[in-house]
């Protein structure tokens, strides 16, 4: 039997915003809270628009990665930044357990939910990635990640890829850039509590150069994400059902 698709969308660094009980830890980052360091511009755009066209449930969090970041596991040493690492361990686990063990507790339960009510629950994870890091020019304008060794991510990608070169030719879209899916993330930690057949985590990447110049451009850029996407999910439920291709 073949699952329904259920979609949801998510977005981890939608905001920069710092809870007022923790903003004197802040003093002197105010520079680095409005850089691609304290959130990502432009995803939490794109996951509305996305959310919105698609009729599908939405998680995002507007609070600063650089308060705890949500897209980090437990003992990263990234999970806190600069401003938080030093603070008081009390102190960081209360970030930890409101900010962001309800979030990602939220969204586990969520798709724990929708597994349990026999659907196969696609998690499109939304993020944008600054155009240069450390002198070196990202050569991207979409990155689609997703962990190799499942099929079914795998196979949603390319397709995904496909459709947006089809519509966009100018665009560059690659897989795995500038990150690799199987890197420590949110929908890494997911697929280790989830099977491949009952979910697929993919995390879409923007360049933020397309967001900074704003305008019909980046509208045009959303829109071609998520039409390419409609495509994209029909197909593969067409290959999924007995006797279609």
């Amino acid at each position: 039997m073949v699952r329904p698709d259920h979609v949801l969308i998510t977005c981890e660094h939608g905001g920069n915003r710092i809870p007022p009980r923790y903003g004197s830890l802040f003093a002197g980052f105010e520079t680095l809270l409005r850089s691609h360091r304290g959130y990502d511009p432009g995803a939490l755009t794109l996951a509305r628009q996305m959310a919105g066209a698609l009729a599908a449930p939405l998680f995002v969090s507007t609070t600063s990665r650089l308060l705890i970041d949500l897209n980090r596991s437990i003992g990263h040493p990234r999970l806190y930044s600069e401003a938080t690492r030093g603070v008081p361990a009390r102190v960081r686990r209360e970030i930890l357990e409101s900010v962001y063990l309800t979030y990602r507790n939220q969204v586990e339960a969520h798709i724990a939910d929708a597994v349990a009510h026999g659907r196969r629950v696609i998690h499109l994870s939304s993020h944008s990635f600054t155009p240069e890091l450390d002198g070196a020019v990202r050569n991207a304008d979409v990155g689609l990640l997703y962990d190799p060794a499942r099929p079914g991510e795998i196979e949603l990608c390319r397709r995904w890829q496909a459709s947006l070169k089809a519509r966009a030719p100018e665009l560059n879209v690659r897989r795995n850039y500038p990150y690799t899916g199987q890197s420590d993330g949110f929908t890494a930690y997911l697929r280790r509590r989830f099977p491949a057949d009952v979910y697929v985590g993919i995390e879409l990447e923007i360049n933020q150069k397309h967001v900074l110049h704003g305008g019909r451009p980046w509208r045009a850029l959303r829109c071609h994400v998520i039409e390419a996407w409609r495509q994209a999910s029909r197909l593969d439920h067409a290959r999924r059902v007995p006797g279609n291709a």
